[in-house]
C-alpha cells in the first residue's frame, strides 16, 4: 500500500481513554452491552465488525454525541459529554458526514481551523490539492466521494490526539482510499496520535492497524495487537483425512470442506513441531488475513451465544 512499508516506531503507550462495562439501549434494542477496552496514545486502532455491530455508537458515547445508558468512559482525564477541554482534543469523521449545504468547501475547512487548536493550514491545502476538491465548490455540488474526502482532509489536518473515522471512505475509489492510508500513515509518523479506523474493508487497513478491537451484537470480542492476533491463527489446507488429523485437539474457528479436501482456520499459536507435522500430512499452513480473523471472531462470538441461550 504504498507508505505502508514505513515503519511505526513505539512512542510511549499511554492511557487516553478508557470505556468500563458500558452499555447503550435504544428502547429494548441493545446497541452496546457490557463494553469494556483503553485507548493508547500513538498507535492506530482498527474498530472492526459488522454492520449494526455497535461500532458507530461506541464513537458517539467517545466523543460526546452520545450518553452511555450505563457504564463510564474517560476521555482525556473526563467524561466526554458537554465537556469542551476534552472535546477539544478529538476529530469524529463520520460516515456521509454532513454540512450546510450552502457552505463552500473553503469555508468548511475555515471553521474546522477554528475549532481544532492542532490543526495544520498548510497540511489541509496539500490535502485539498491531493484529492482534487475545487476550495471554491459550495458542498452541496460535490459528489460522494468528494464528500468523503472533505472529511478525510479535515479528520487528517486536524492532528487531534484522537482522531476517529467512521467508514471515511465511502464513494472514493481504490486510488482515493490508497492515497488516504498513505497520507494518514505518512503524518502519523512524524506527528503521532491515537487514530481509530472503523471500517469494513478490513483487508485493505490491516497493515496500518496495531492494534485491533473486534465489535459484534455490540459486544467486544477480540481486543489485542494486531500481530499477536495473527501470530495466533494458521489456516491448514490439504486433504480432508489430513486437516482431520491435524486439527485434532485444537480449536478450529472456521472450515470449509471441498469434497476431497479442506481448509480449517484454526486457533493457536503454531510451533517448529506443528509445521514439521504438517509437512509429513501433505498440509499448507498460510497465515490468516485480519478480515479472515474477524469474521472468524464473529462467528464465534454468535456460537457461543447460542450456547449461552
Amino acid at each position: 500500500m504504498g507508505g505502508t512499508s514505513m515503519t511505526i516506531t513505539d512512542i510511549g503507550r499511554d492511557t487516553i481513554a478508557s470505556v468500563r462495562g458500558v452499555g447503550r439501549r435504544y428502547g429494548n434494542v441493545a446497541a452496546l452491552d457490557d463494553v469494556s477496552f483503553d485507548l493508547a496514545a500513538g498507535k492506530i486502532y482498527g474498530l472492526l465488525g459488522r454492520n449494526g455491530a455497535g461500532k458507530t455508537t461506541l464513537m458517539k458515547i467517545l466523543t460526546g454525541q452520545e450518553l452511555p445508558t450505563v457504564g463510564e468512559v474517560d476521555v482525556f482525564g473526563g467524561a466526554p459529554f458537554e465537556n469542551p477541554d476534552v472535546l477539544r482534543n478529538l476529530c469524529f469523521v463520520k460516515e456521509s458526514q454532513k454540512y450546510p449545504d450552502d457552505l463552500r468547501v473553503k469555508h468548511v475547512v475555515t471553521a474546522a481551523e477554528l475549532l481544532l487548536p492542532e490543526w495544520d493550514t498548510e497540511f489541509a491545502g496539500r490535502l485539498l490539492d491531493d484529492f482534487q476538491l475545487p476550495d471554491c465548490r459550495r458542498v452541496k455540488k460535490l459528489s460522494r466521494g468528494m464528500t468523503s474526502a472533505l472529511g478525510i482532509v479535515i479528520g487528517l489536518a486536524s492532528r487531534a490526539p484522537l482522531t476517529l473515522f467512521d467508514e471515511p471512505y465511502l464513494g472514493l475509489d481504490a486510488v482515493a482510499r490508497h492515497l488516504f492510508y498513505d497520507r494518514l500513515l505518512a503524518d502519523y509518523v512524524e506527528h503521532p496520535r491515537t487514530v481509530v479506523l472503523s471500517t469494513h474493508l478490513i483487508d485493505e487497513v490491516a497493515d496500518l492497524l496495531e492494534h485491533v478491537i473486534v465489535i459484534d451484537g455490540g459486544r467486544v470480542v477480540t481486543d489485542e495487537d494486531s500481530d499477536s492476533l495473527r501470530s495466533r491463527h494458521v489456516v491448514a489446507s490439504g486433504r480432508s483425512d489430513a486437516v482431520d488429523a491435524f486439527v485434532a485437539g485444537r480449536t478450529v474457528l472456521h472450515r470449509d470442506d471441498m469434497g476431497a479436501f479442506a481448509r480449517a482456520t484454526v486457533l493457536g499459536a503454531v510451533t517448529e513441531s506443528d509445521r514439521a507435522e504438517a509437512s509429513r500430512l501433505g498440509l499448507d499452513l498460510s497465515p490468516v488475513s485480519l478480515q479472515q480473523i474477524t469474521i472468524s471472531s464473529a462467528l464465534d462470538s454468535k456460537a457461543r451465544q447460542g450456547e449461552e441461550a
